[in-house]
């Protein structure tokens, strides 16, 4: 076994003091020790651990990393089951993706939902959203300035900028590239002047949809926004993508291009021959097949288990081996609007797809903590 093959992390906890000491060894010629201070909100137990895994598991942009996540509200209970779920068979510091309404100034709803983050070891990506209307400078402001104010469960603070304006009925009723550049651009600005260690990413688009009354082709789109604000791609620190497997969400596992799960290698070759923006990694904010299973039966969709069996797939031929993903956060834990698609039924049992994902062999996570 050669040594300069293997990344090694010890882990030393103590459950005094609210210390956490953690040792981490890389197979280098210099040994690096890091020792983080963990404060009272997250109080961890004691534990040891040592794990060697290969170099080729690492991500080059969070080394090692679980990728495993799903898409849920923020709620004490989503956040447990989430934690069952991504963190589970070896997993450690999964990923959660949670819309905040940027006009929610609620910090001990807030600061609890981030303390339960932290003992549950999984990593938000917050989403912002302003539900029927577009932000206003104050509201971007306002947020930033809360949002900041909160003690988080890990040092990189992942904020989704809005969600898939290029379709109107999430911007305002209007399909507006120009204006959400503006937005995204005075983000951008705002959120890092508070604090560099905000990591913004764009709201993923709906890349397969083409121009029509409701939606401007994410090509047309992505030329427009940076036409407003030249250089506004160079500005982010990684990509959301909603990769869908179309047509209507029962798509083949092996469609290339924008109508399949690999949609974000599509959005990965418009960045670098529009803009010349290259090596963003990859958010999968939303992705998923739906199952004709719900409330009301949809038999034009998928049969439950087949649904496991794609998503596995997924997992294992297209996203965890791609060293782009940092995450993929399947739309939905729950959600009774959208029962199809969820992971959990109205009554909170699992359909085929969470106990099939919960079983996968997964890492554990390592990120940087305050």
């Amino acid at each position: 076994m050669s040594l300069n093959l293997y990344f090694a992390i010890f882990v030393l906890k103590y459950n005094f003091s609210f210390l956490e000491e953690r040792v981490l060894g890389v197979s280098s010629e210099n040994l690096v020790f890091k020792v983080i201070e963990v404060p009272k909100p997250c109080l961890v137990e004691s534990s040891f651990k040592s794990l060697i895994v290969p170099r080729e598991s690492l991500s080059p942009y969070f080394g090692l990393n679980n990728k495993f996540g799903i898409y849920i509200f923020s709620d004490v209970d989503e956040i447990n089951l989430a934690s069952n779920l991504v963190n589970s068979n070896g997993g450690d510091w999964g990923y959660v993706l949670m819309p905040y309404y940027v006009r929610d100034y609620n910090k001990g709803r807030w600061q609890e939902v981030f303390r339960n983050l932290c003992q549950k070891h999984l990593v938000p990506i917050i989403q912002l959203t302003s539900l029927e209307e577009t932000p206003t400078a104050e509201d971007i402001f306002k947020s930033a300035q809360f949002l900041n104010s909160l003690y988080w469960p890990v040092k990189t603070k992942i904020i989704s900028a809005y969600n898939e304006t290029n379709d109107k009925k999430f911007w305002g009723g209007k399909i507006d590239p120009k204006h959400y550049s503006q937005v995204l651009n005075s983000t951008i600005e705002t959120f890092k002047g508070l604090d560099p260690n905000f990591f913004i990413i764009n709201g993923a688009f709906n890349a397969s949809a083409r121009s029509g009354p409701d939606y401007l082709d994410e090509k047309e789109y992505l030329v427009e926004m940076n036409r407003e604000v030249p250089g506004i791609f160079a500005k982010l620190d990684g990509w959301a993508s909603h990769p869908y497997p179309q047509p209507d969400f029962k798509g083949e596992l092996d469609t290339d291009g924008r109508d399949g799960i690999r949609a974000y290698s599509w959005e990965m070759d418009l960045l670098k021959n529009l803009f010349g923006i290259e090596n963003l990694p990859v958010f999968i904010t939303e992705t998923g097949w739906a199952h004709e299973e719900g409330e009301k039966t949809q038999p034009s969709y998928l049969k439950a288990e087949n649904v496991a069996e794609l998503l596995k797939k997924a997992y294992e031929e297209v996203w965890l081996p791609d060293k782009r993903v940092v995450a993929v956060t399947p739309f939905i834990l729950k959600m009774k609007e959208a029962d199809n698609f969820s992971w959990l039924d109205n009554s909170g049992n699992p359909y085929p797809q969470f106990e099939v994902v919960k079983e996968m062999d997964k890492l554990p996570g390592f990120p940087d903590r305050i």
